[in-house]
């Protein structure tokens, strides 16, 4: 049985796709966005979720709209996310 994909997972590959084609490092998006690269990392890896705050953090290192960060959850059943 497949085990169904988390919120921070969903958010973690979409945040290494952006960074990754906005030719950044783990190392070059942390220093751009003020955090520690170790939070880029478990971000990506989905074992944490980002506040409000180092969302407009990435979006300004990355160049982009907090929009495109979280468009990815436009393609998902939200309420299947939540925990129970």
């Amino acid at each position: 049985m497949r085990r169904s994909t988390t919120a921070a997972e969903l958010f973690g590959e979409r945040l290494k796709e952006l960074r990754l084609a906005a030719g950044h490092t783990q190392e070059s998006l942390a220093e751009g966005a003020g955090l520690p690269s170790t939070h880029i990392s478990s971000m990506e890896r989905g074992l944490k979720l980002p506040n409000l705050m180092t969302l407009l953090r990435l979006a300004v290192a990355l160049n982009c709209k907090v929009a495109k960060l979280v468009s990815v959850f436009d393609q998902t059943e939200i309420a299947a996310l939540l925990e129970k």
